[in-house]
């Protein structure tokens, strides 16, 4: 978590020179609070002994500066800041809420403590970020010359692109999930996001456009390399309940701002596909949330402390 705090430090130094009004004072606010995370998290390191690792840090830094430079080179850098940011607070939520439940296994309670009221700031400045999408939105249209139209063909294959990635992660995730309550979530999404892409289809057929099968394949191509790296970790299905948490987090943020685009064009049916499928998200985020504990019972050291039944 030390390593995440230092990723999202860059973030928040970087982010508010990309955007302006509530947006900028927004990352600038939790800019703070960031720093006194990082802080909170390496004393509890320091009073169990341990420290920060150099290594893990380095790269955190490098995956801050690498998100934020991946925003600025869009064309619509508002939206894709606005709805990453999203989902990067909700990977730290997961992540505290992991931690937490760990600590409490643990019998540490300050710990535990720590890790419940940084959850609870890492949640509120998620909520912030979803209060600013029709900032967002306007900003990037603004930014983009003000063609709603072309705009949302482009968000239509983003978020094509993006359930194609979910697809191969579910794929693989299944198979290494071990807990069966995980496993079940993923399997029953796997079958949703299938329809999702289908429905999404015949949305940018109908509007005479077309998904990119670049981004598909690449996206893909992601999703099972993600799997791969969490499978190599000591602890792969809190890994993956967590990372799955945060991704259908951004795919809740991508809907968000694919229907203010789409109310914003004048389309009604793909505003109402996007609003539907954006609920559909948050339903299997919650349901991902739901088995955090059977995640972490999988673990040896862990499983007589962690009763898998309580959810987010």
């Amino acid at each position: 978590m030390h390593s995440v705090e230092c990723q999202a430090l860059v973030q928040m130094q970087l982010a508010p020179r990309l955007v302006g009004g509530g947006m900028a004072s927004d990352f600038i606010r939790h800019r703070a609070e960031t720093q006194g995370h990082l802080d909170l998290v390496g004393a509890r390191l320091r009073a169990h002994g341990a420290e920060p690792s150099a290594a893990k840090d380095a790269v955190g830094w490098a995956g801050g500066v690498g998100m934020a430079l991946f925003a600025r080179v869009q064309p619509d850098t508002p939206g894709k800041l606005a709805f990453h940011a999203h989902s990067y607070e909700h990977m730290e939520l997961a992540a505290y809420r992991l931690l937490e439940r760990v600590a409490e296994a643990a019998g540490d309670a300050e710990t535990a403590a720590a890790a419940r009221r940084i959850g609870d700031e890492e949640e509120a400045m998620a909520e912030r970020i979803a209060g600013r999408f029709d900032q967002a939105v306007d900003d990037s249209l603004r930014t983009t010359g003000g063609d709603a139209a072309g705009h949302l063909d482009t968000y239509l294959a983003d978020m094509h692109a993006l359930e194609a990635q979910s697809t191969r992660f579910l794929e693989a995730a299944r198979r290494v999930a071990e807990a069966p309550p995980l496993v079940a979530v993923f399997e029953a999404h796997l079958e949703e996001t299938l329809e999702q892409r289908r429905r999404l289809e015949e949305r940018i057929a109908a509007r005479g456009a077309s998904h990119s099968r670049i981004k598909d394949t690449a996206l893909g191509l992601g999703g099972v390399n993600l799997v791969g790296f969490f499978a190599a970790q000591p602890d792969p299905p809190p890994k993956l309940a967590g990372f799955a948490f945060a991704f259908e987090q951004l795919e809740v943020g991508g809907y968000a701002l694919l229907a203010r685009v789409a109310a914003r064009a004048g389309d009604e049916d793909t505003a109402a596909l996007a609003e539907e499928l954006g609920r559909e998200e948050r339903t299997a985020a919650a349901a991902v949330a739901g088995a955090w504990d059977a995640a972490l019972a999988t673990l040896p050291d862990l499983e007589p402390a962690i009763a898998p039944t309580a959810g987010a």
